[in-house]
């Protein structure tokens, strides 16, 4: 059945929601209870953004620091280096707001995909249409990352380097998760990125700062990585084997006595879901760029208020501890203390 491109506004962010006939999706619930036993539904949703026990909410605040943490920093030119929101205005620049735009559709059709990397991708068949959102516009260069949720399944499915052509759909690698299972991907394999992590989780999004509560680490990028993944990631890219690189998945916080004093009540919430949650580190790219997705509602302000966070004010942190079993993402709420 032809899908039907509709808007739903949540907290004043727009998320491109795809409905076929019949029923509508179901609304999002009020906000949840601020604590682990609770997780965010994604907007336009009844789904979870992975199990509340998932290791994207799994705080990091009382964890240990990382007995290899000031060589990572110095590798990452912690020193020298501020943080970059790689999402928000676009200020014309392109066409769409910077960030990984999120397309939510309600058991839209589906289409086979050609894979690069395809015995590393699920190949099942991905709802992919004219309403799919790429990162960066139809035009761009880039990753040109989809991310797609069916609402009807709760199934995230990833595509990187995504491209619609006369002959059909292609892109680099694929991936798909259900959203309410903390089941890993095979290890050794990739995803739509080279940690083989899921993206959806680690984007920061205007809905959940707006509400005053983010509560799960955000995801990020480094220039230099070494070739060695951390669970849960399952997938390494690195170039080099010098220990004095972070690999794959290596998560950071911020100190927790790092000053808050200047910035506006919204980077607060920023900051405190970087000091208790932290940034997983799941791609190679420019040192310290953090993402969001992508939304029009990103206050030009907030961005520029980001931007002055100093790298160095980060420690990498020792998650071993978290790990309940090696082929899961489920996170240990109990053994976090210092």
């Amino acid at each position: 059945m032809r899908p039907v491109l509709v808007s739903v506004a949540v907290a004043a962010t727009t998320i491109v929601v795809v409905a076929t006939a019949g029923p509508a999706p179901a609304a999002p619930t009020s906000r949840p209870r601020q604590d682990a036993a609770s997780a965010h539904v994604l907007p336009g949703t009844s789904c979870p953004v992975f199990p509340a026990d998932n290791y994207w909410h799994a705080r990091v605040d009382r964890l240990p620091v990382h007995p290899m943490s000031a060589q990572w920093l110095s590798t990452m030119h912690a020193s020298t280096t501020r943080l970059h929101p790689d999402f928000g205005p676009s200020f014309g620049a392109q066409a769409v707001p910077y960030g990984i735009p999120i397309t939510v559709v309600d058991d839209a059709p589906k289409v086979a995909v050609r894979f690069d990397y395809a015995d590393e991708s699920d190949r099942v068949r991905y709802p992919l249409g004219a309403q799919t959102q790429i990162e960066g516009g139809p035009d761009a260069d880039g990753d040109r990352h989809a991310i797609v949720v069916d609402s009807a399944t709760c199934t995230l499915y990833e595509t990187w380097n995504t491209r619609q052509t006369p002959d059909g759909w292609t892109a680099g690698s694929g991936a798909t998760w259900s959203l309410r299972s903390n089941t890993l991907r095979p290890r050794g394999w990739t995803s739509s990125d080279a940690a083989g992590l899921p993206i959806l989780p680690g984007l920061l999004r205007w809905d959940e700062v707006r509400a005053g509560h983010v509560d799960h680490a955000v995801r990020f990028t480094t220039d230099v990585t070494r070739r060695a993944f951390v669970w849960p990631a399952r997938h390494q890219a690195g170039s080099t084997n010098d220990p004095s690189a972070p690999p794959m998945g290596a998560r950071f916080r911020l100190r927790a006595d790092f000053p808050m004093t200047g910035y506006s009540p919204q980077a607060r919430v920023v900051l405190r879901a970087m000091q208790h949650y932290g940034l997983v580190l799941a791609d190679n790219g420019s040192a310290w760029y953090f993402q969001g997705a992508a939304d029009d509602a990103w206050p030009a302000r907030l961005i520029d208020e980001l931007k002055r966070v100093p790298a160095a004010a980060f420690e990498a942190v020792d998650t071993e501890r978290l790990r309940v079993r090696p082929g899961s993402a489920k996170a240990s709420v109990t053994r976090t203390g210092r």
